[in-house]
């Protein structure tokens, strides 16, 4: 406990948790939107579940950091035209499949708002075959992005502590806004495509990882950031001239 007792403990820290909150901010819109599809009696305990797996996955990742740096070695050479550096390891087969599952399931996703299909079903078996289903989905998002998050922590501190309290408190906030996020991307349809197609390209931009093609991230979540900003700006202006309508109408 003696480290407490430094600044440059502190201020790794809040750097670290403020990195573990960016970082989090893709797998906070994807839990969202799945968790969407379910009862909405469903929604804040899926939710918060996913979180809390991931919190779990992420602490059992730092406490087992040896065996997780292990993933980084090599496995097997491909051409150059494939891989940047001729090699492929273990962190890259996880992120190159979590790259295609994440267009793959937000595509679909986009179909789903599309064509307005209703995938869930009223009846109770069916919603708890769903429930389990989004949870699967989490946890093998959650893994996919700790990776990053895991390998981020140990560049900041060597300290395991530090990144599991940074860990705790990042998901602890998470959690304390999800259900907002949730809310805004249910009640505006345009915000839920706009971010399907923000994990698309964090999706293309994880496959690309793998292959050990590097992409400033600095770029897209500018881009990101910029797009939802407009689209803010078109949601008032279309709440605005509603409101302007019906009062026009009274």
């Amino acid at each position: 406990m003696e480290i407490f007792l430094h600044a440059e403990t502190w201020l790794a820290l809040l750097t670290l948790t403020f990195f573990e909150i960016v970082l989090g901010i893709d797998n906070i819109i994807f839990i969202s939107i799945v968790s969407n599809r379910l009862p909405v009696e469903y929604r804040a305990r899926t939710r918060n579940l996913g979180l809390l797996l991931a919190m779990g996955v992420r602490v059992l990742l730092l406490l087992t950091i040896t065996w997780v740096m292990q993933f980084t070695r090599p496995l097997f050479d491909v051409p150059h035209w494939i891989a940047e550096d001729g090699a492929i390891s273990g962190r890259d087969l996880i992120l190159i499949f979590g790259g295609m599952f994440l267009i793959a399931k937000s595509t679909r996703e986009i179909n789903h708002e599309m064509e307005g299909e209703d995938e869930l079903s009223s009846e109770s078996t069916s919603k708890k075959v769903n429930v389990s289903g989004v949870i699967v989905q989490i946890v093998l998002l959650d893994i996919i992005f700790s990776f990053d998050s895991i390998l981020t922590a140990v560049g900041l501190t060597n300290e395991i502590i530090i990144m599991i309290i940074a860990v705790v408190l990042s998901i602890g906030i998470m959690m304390i806004f999800s259900g907002r996020i949730s809310d805004f991307i249910n009640r505006h349809p345009s915000m839920e495509v706009l971010a399907l197609g923000f994990l698309i390209l964090i999706g293309f931009m994880i496959f690309l990882e793998g292959l050990g093609k590097e992409i400033p991230k600095g770029y897209i979540y500018f881009a990101v950031v910029f797009s939802m900003g407009i689209e803010m700006i078109n949601i008032r202006v279309r709440g605005k001239r509603k409101k302007a309508k019906e009062e026009f109408h009274e």
